[in-house]
């Protein structure tokens, strides 16, 4: 089908997801802060017009993310939600009126340049579009144990940097997740109707991990900086994505010497990545 299509809808909806990331960190910094896990939470954000209008631009960009799944690869579409880093910086730089420190350019660069080579070197394909339940379950189980652990983890430190990024891992695994079983959903939905749609467990599997990834994230906000958060959610999503791409949809990554590039490419990430979250400015 080409990657024009997958690619564009899966920038809009990383873009989305960046205004989203700051809305929503920046209304959940306006209620009373927990060391616990506390489902109320959710009620005290969702009383706050921010994270309604953080709710909107979630749901714009997974109407978006929708599209992109069921067009391309996962393993394609879920690694360009890299940009949302940058992205959310230079929002929440424009909102807060504090210009991007000029230091902070090159990494910018080096995860879209990254990015760049090493989706051109991956040359990530395949799409397919049924999968049996026991290729799930493993994935299932593996992804839900990490989940708990990690949000465990996360709730038994202080505020701060560790506890946003053990949140932060917790809810990109969530977002991986939700991606891999939004694409069998949507598959099903443009082979067997809305009738079928409506009665396949991923359509509902997929709705409970987005609605965990979305709790998950309003702690993950809470609990510490966006620079601490946003980076586990960032490169996690995108690992764990091109995981189940690979191990679960049987997608295909270019290897031998394309390896040297992928590698470089990944490298740039991973450096913009943390230059940007050692030096990223403030959403509050």
């Amino acid at each position: 089908m080409g990657i024009v299509l997958p690619v564009l809808f899966a920038l809009l909806s990383a873009s989305s997801n960046a205004l989203a990331t700051v809305l929503q960190r920046r209304a959940a910094l306006t209620v009373p802060q927990t060391d616990s896990f506390r489902p109320g939470l959710m009620l005290d954000l969702l009383r706050r017009p921010l994270f309604l209008a953080g709710i909107l631009a979630v749901i714009t960009a997974g109407a978006c993310q929708a599209v992109a799944l069921a067009t391309g690869p996962l393993a394609l579409v879920q690694p360009l939600f890299v940009l949302e880093l940058p992205l959310a910086l230079l929002i929440a730089s424009t909102m807060t009126r504090e210009r991007l420190p000029a230091a902070l350019w090159p990494a910018v660069a080096g995860v879209v340049l990254g990015l760049g080579i090493a989706l051109a070197a991956a040359s990530p394909s395949g799409n397919r579009t049924h999968l049996e339940l026991s290729r799930w379950i493993p994935a299932l189980l593996l992804c839900g144990g990490a989940v708990v652990a990690l949000a465990s983890a996360g709730l038994r430190r202080p505020l701060g940097r560790a506890r946003a990024g053990c949140l932060g891992g917790a809810t990109a695994i969530c977002y991986a997740l939700t991606a891999a079983l939004m694409k069998t959903a949507m598959n099903i939905l443009d082979e067997g109707g809305l009738g079928a749609f409506l009665t396949a467990w991923q359509t509902y599997a997929f709705g409970l991990t987005g609605i965990a990834a979305l709790l998950l994230l309003g702690h993950a906000m809470q609990g510490g900086p966006l620079v601490a958060s946003q980076p586990a959610l960032t490169l996690g999503d995108a690992s764990v994505s091109l995981a189940l791409g690979v191990l679960l949809y049987e997608e295909h990554v270019r290897t031998g010497w394309w390896l040297v590039p992928e590698v470089l490419g990944v490298g740039l990430i991973v450096f913009g990545v943390f230059a940007l979250a050692r030096g990223g400015v403030s959403t509050a």
